[in-house]
């Protein structure tokens, strides 16, 4: 852990040495990459979630699922 923390401390020390308009930059350009993935990950989350749902509710309002099968529950022939 120590040894992460003194690369950190190393990271922190050369991008204070830069100047400004190129810490602006670095730091967009590593924000930007992480939004990307960010957004790439809650996509696909919610993709999963919206299926699962989608066929929780497809499966509960098939007939058969509910017990309206086509010779159940039908008296209009007799």
């Amino acid at each position: 852990m120590h040894t992460i923390a003194q690369w950190w401390d190393s990271v922190e020390l050369w991008l204070t040495g830069l100047p400004f308009v190129l810490q602006v930059s670095l730091v967009m350009v590593v924000l930007a990459v992480i939004a990307m993935l960010v957004v790439r990950v809650l996509s696909a989350l919610i993709d999963r979630v919206a299926d699962a749902l989608d066929s929780r509710l497809a499966r509960a309002h098939r007939p058969e699922a509910a017990g309206h099968g086509a010779a159940e529950g039908n008296d209009d022939s007799v």
